[in-house]
């Protein structure tokens, strides 16, 4: 596999890793997605354990007001959090 099927198969495998354990399999619960920023971006987000910030991230990222967050809205975060990453190094 190339680096970027590597990397699309690890975003993949990241969300069903937390997704389901809650309910429908396909779609992260507001405690699912807390559990997986700690797990999987807690350095990089840091107040992953702040009850508010949690809060807010889901909120935003919950698109469609279904009080979960599917593989779309959950790719979202993670594609901005990339643009950032990006931004963030270019500028050193």
């Amino acid at each position: 596999m190339s680096g970027i099927q590597q990397a699309m198969s690890l975003l993949i495998a990241s969300f069903h890793k937390y997704s389901g354990k809650e309910g429908d399999k396909l779609t992260l619960s507001k405690a699912e997605l807390k559990e997986l920023l700690q797990a999987e971006l807690g350095e990089m987000l840091g107040k992953a354990s702040d009850k508010s910030a949690v809060d807010r991230i889901f909120k935003d990222l919950d698109s469609n007001k279904d009080n979960t967050v599917d593989f779309k809205e959950y790719v979202t975060l993670v594609s901005c959090l990339t643009v950032m990453c990006n931004e963030f190094f270019i500028k050193k």
